[in-house]
């Protein structure tokens, strides 16, 4: 399985999104089709950590104040199915591999592993 959630408004997603060949991907733009429940437990079983797949890099995560509540597992799952911005972004799906965010190191293990 080849599969990548992005966000379309984010410019580093589009700009990964141009570096990588992602000829032969399903790409599902998470804003107007977000995950799923069924697709966060797919995505869980390769991350093994809701934790891992969260972004609190996202103005909600400020906004909320939640740096200050002890989350966990069960709160980050619940806040990645209620709000799209909380996923991290982009994640790709290559085979039975993850590869979760816009790191240049995660960004160099996708084209790696795409090639």
């Amino acid at each position: 399985m080849k599969k990548v959630y992005f966000l379309k408004t984010c410019d580093t997603c589009r700009r990964i999104l141009k570096e990588v060949n992602t000829t032969g991907f399903t790409e599902q733009e998470i804003k107007t089709n977000p995950i799923n429940k069924e697709q966060l437990e797919e995505i869980f079983q390769l991350s093994k950590s809701y934790e891992a797949l969260f972004n609190k890099r996202a103005r909600l995560y400020t906004s909320m104040d939640l740096k200050n509540k002890n989350l966990t597992e069960k709160d980050y799952k619940k806040y990645l199915l209620e709000e799209y911005t909380f996923l991290k972004r982009p994640v790709f799906i290559i085979d039975d591999e993850i590869f979760i965010g816009n790191s240049k190191k995660v960004v160099a293990a996708v084209k790696e592993k795409v090639g």
